[in-house]
């Protein structure tokens, strides 16, 4: 079986230590970029998950979020000792799919990479088709009257459940809950966000997804 490879991106050598130890101990492989240059001279499409910081000399972990969202469909768990609420919403809206602070702990953090993982395997064989909406499953890809759409592998997770419970409206806790795979303490509005997002990326298509007021939202196609 080959082994997944995380790429750690923070310039605090004892950190990228101790993660990479915990990640090898869990079985995947790991590179390590102590700069956000180097990190984008190290991605491919053989990367399977980046851990990345924010508070970098020379290029920040921000710009290198931008720069991996736009070429790379890579999940992205931002670690970092920036804690504000208006940074962790940022990260969110620029692509990430995580976002933990410092201090952390290590086997909490190997949990949320194994489960961003298991979030973006393969879930069938069939895509399922919504009018000029196609979500292959096999490929993880998503195409709007055939033009590919650039999803997060975030934004990918939360159409796909808003999807397969089509009819259905779904709290926010709900949705915490299956697309992040653990129980979330955070704001609730972190749904809102990427929901607002992907509704802007399914332009005529964005009223199907619909706000259920005080609860959550409703995948149903509407003509």
């Amino acid at each position: 079986m080959v082994k997944e490879t995380i790429l750690i991106v923070d310039d605090e050598f004892r950190l990228r230590k101790l993660v990479g130890d915990f990640l090898r101990k869990a079985g995947y492989d790991v590179l390590e970029a102590e700069n956000g240059q180097k990190a984008l001279t190290l991605l491919s499409d053989n990367i399977a998950l980046v851990i990345l910081d924010i508070m970098m000399p020379g290029r920040d972990g921000w710009s290198v979020c931008r720069e991996i969202r736009a070429k790379y469909n890579i999940p992205v768990i931002i670690l970092t000792a920036r804690s504000q609420e208006a940074d962790e919403l940022f990260g969110f809206e620029i692509g990430a799919d995580e976002y933990i602070t410092k201090p952390f702990s290590p086997q909490i953090l190997v949990a949320r990479v194994k489960a961003l993982l298991r979030r973006t395997e393969i879930i069938a064989d069939m895509p399922f088709q919504f009018g000029g909406l196609t979500i292959n499953t096999a490929a993880h890809e998503v195409y709007l009257d055939e033009q590919p759409l650039n999803l997060t592998p975030k934004e990918y997770d939360l159409l796909l459940f808003l999807a397969m419970n089509r009819g259905k409206a779904l709290s926010r806790e709900q949705i915490l809950e299956r697309v992040w795979d653990y129980n979330y303490f955070g704001d609730l509005r972190t749904v809102d966000t990427h929901v607002n997002r992907l509704r802007i990326k399914l332009g005529t298509l964005s009223k199907w997804i619909q706000t259920v007021r005080g609860l959550g939202y409703i995948f149903e196609e509407i003509k």
